[in-house]
């Protein structure tokens, strides 16, 4: 970590980055929208993660519901995207060495990597979903897995402020 530490003390000491952390009401702001995204995020992405294992939503179609949810997850993901950025950029040599950071990344990379896999692979037969035929044990251990990683990815997110000195 020590090669980037010349980049991170450059993102610190940018105007943005010590105008967010100087002000009294631009990081609770920020933090409060970051929360809000993430809740969205969160909650669509398990709307059509319960209804691929079939506990939710199970009469409505796969590709009606993802493609109502489904653009409000991408638009809060990248808000929360934008706002955590600008979180990092706040202390980022230290945000660089919380180990509760550096797992939420991981994990926010596994969960990246799961949704490339369902897209690109595993949802191919989702037009024959809407007809009868049953989801396959792979969009199945996807859809466990998203839930698994979100899960996880809000605890290690809550974690980081529990382990960051103050700023």
């Amino acid at each position: 970590m020590e090669r980037l530490d010349p980049l991170l003390n450059w993102l610190e000491n940018r105007t943005l980055a010590v105008s967010i952390a100087e002000s009294d009401w631009a990081f609770p702001i920020i933090e409060t929208l970051h929360v809000i995204a993430l809740a969205l995020v969160i909650g669509t992405v398990c709307i059509v993660d319960l209804r691929i294992l079939g506990w939710a939503s199970v009469k409505r179609p796969y590709r009606e519901l993802a493609g109502e949810v489904l653009p409000w997850t991408w638009a809060a993901f990248c808000l929360s995207a934008v706002t955590g950025c600008l979180m990092f950029i706040t202390q980022a040599a230290e945000y660089s060495q919380n180990i509760a950071f550096r797992i939420k990344l991981v994990l926010l990379l596994l969960a990246g990597i799961n949704v490339l896999v369902f897209e690109l692979i595993i949802a191919r037969g989702a037009p024959r979903w809407n007809s009868g035929v049953p989801i396959p044990w792979p969009g199945k251990m996807a859809a466990a897995l998203s839930l698994t990683l979100w899960i996880s990815i809000v605890f290690f997110g809550r974690r980081i402020g529990f382990t960051m000195t103050p700023g």
